[in-house]
């Protein structure tokens, strides 16, 4: 009878995580999607702690529920703490801690068929289960901890070993062979923990060399991974549960993944094989072609003011000055005055898959205002005014101009086809790619410097005395 209730219970939470995922897709019922799938998973971790066929004994519950306790209180005081700027690093901290739990279930699993004694004699999907567990999770794992420490500065720039391509690629089939042998023999604990070892070096050798703008592109694979690696899990205990999210997380990570491959211009195969990412210099792409202007204040905000569409464009600046509150002012500022306004969002702009969408949702800034790279290109030649708040490589027009640029072939948001181009930003040092931008020698493009925060509030200010 528990056996019949714990099915029904994983079934009510396959369906959450399907309505859960269903209701992410949207800014507005992100919260309630979440929290949906959030049930379905306490749900189905409730059933298998008390619905376990066989006995446990009361020690083995309380090391659990201790268990539980700890990492409930550790995710929910980092969640609750962390900065938005600080999301992606969050989010490959805890894509790593999934990839770990994937490879010591694995782990833990060959023990006991060592211990037992039936290593050769094991069933060949189980072995394949465990083996593929095991790479895939420590892969994750470790690459999600080298991503983790280049999105939080500790590793600012990318390693090259020479002939790299070479290299990862005879690393990862050294890998691959490795596993292909435990499963066709049973293996042993030391050959085990020698291919855990392997599998943590190649995540290692995956991730060191790319470059910081290919990072949302690297978060989203290993996500995916993860969730591959979760899938294997499922088949090994027959847990239909486990099985749905791994593949929901899986196929939803793959997806996102050859959505960024195509919002950069790079073909998948490039990812896997490591041929991309070393960000270029300023040295090695575009000069300085001509000079720069700056604009006051008072000029934006009269310009500002008697425009008819301004479309803004955000980007991981506007998030480190956390001033997604007051451009939303601006916006309904302006918006009374008739301007009608717009958010450009591009596809890898911030640190990760999603940052500004979530970003301005904080703010509560209207979801229909914000309009996706393809459908808001066309709208720039008609567009008075484009204000790029710390956005760089993604307004970058050397994607489409110079071919020795590292962007090369990106689409991006073709902002310098408007009438007149609004740039705030710190300073004159590269973006993310670190590399130069011509946009900011176009003749129609003028320069704000300054904090996004308080730049922005000083421009409400002014057009307000207007």
């Amino acid at each position: 009878m528990s056996s019949q209730i714990l099915g029904i219970l994983y079934l009510i939470a396959s369906v959450t995580f399907i309505i859960g995922l269903k209701l992410m897709g949207n800014a507005k019922t992100a919260r309630k999607g979440n929290l949906i799938a959030a049930a379905g998973m306490t749900a189905a971790i409730a059933g298998t702690l008390f619905l376990h066929e066989g006995s446990v004994s009361s020690v083995i519950y309380g090391l659990i529920f201790l268990a539980i306790a700890i990492g409930t209180i550790i995710g929910w005081i980092t969640a609750k703490k962390v900065q938005m700027t600080k999301m992606p690093e969050l989010v490959s901290m805890f894509n790593g801690m999934g990839g770990a739990c994937a490879a010591l279930i694995s782990l833990i699993e060959f023990n006991h068929i060592i211990e037992h004694g039936s290593g050769a004699t094991t069933a060949k999907g189980t072995l394949i289960a465990i083996i593929a567990g095991l790479v895939i999770g420590s892969v994750s794992f470790s690459g999600s901890i080298i991503a983790f420490l280049k999105l939080n500065g500790a590793m600012k720039k990318p390693i090259r070993l020479p002939s790299y391509n070479v290299v990862n690629t005879i690393v990862l089939l050294a890998v691959l062979s490795y596993a292909g042998y435990l499963v066709l023999t049973g293996g042993s604990l030391m050959l085990i923990y020698g291919l855990f070892a392997s599998a943590l070096f190649y995540g290692i050798l995956f991730v060191i060399p790319i470059g910081g703008a290919d990072m949302p592109v690297v978060i989203s694979l290993l996500n995916s991974f993860t969730g591959l690696a979760a899938a294997f899990g499922g088949f090994l205990y027959h847990n239909k549960v486990m099985l749905t999210g791994g593949i929901l997380v899986g196929s939803a990570g793959t997806l996102l993944t050859l959505i960024m491959c195509k919002a950069m211009n790079r073909p998948l195969s490039n990812v896997i094989f490591g041929a991309f990412g070393a960000s270029g210099t300023a040295e090695e792409t575009t000069s300085a072609k001509g000079t720069t202007k700056d604009c006051t204040v008072t000029d934006l905000a009269v310009l500002m003011n008697y425009s008819k569409k301004i479309v803004i464009v955000p980007g991981y600046g506007l998030a480190v000055a956390q001033a997604q509150h007051v451009i939303h002012e601006l916006e309904m500022l302006l918006e009374e005055r008739g301007v009608e306004v717009k958010y450009a969002i591009h596809p890898v702009a911030g640190r990760m898959p999603g940052h500004m969408n979530v970003l301005l949702a904080e703010a509560n800034v209207d979801y229909g205002k914000l309009v996706e790279m393809d459908e808001i290109n066309p709208e720039f030649d008609s567009t008075d005014v484009v204000l790029v708040v710390g956005a760089n490589d993604v307004v970058n027009p050397a994607a489409q101009t110079n071919p020795s640029s590292p962007i090369y072939g990106m689409p991006i948001l073709e902002v310098n086809r408007a009438k007149n181009i609004i740039v705030n930003k710190r300073s004159m040092n590269a973006g993310y790619a670190g590399i130069e931008n011509d946009l900011f020698y176009d003749p129609k493009t003028s320069m704000f410097f300054g904090d996004a925060k308080k730049a922005l509030t000083e421009l409400v200010a002014e057009i307000k005395t207007l």
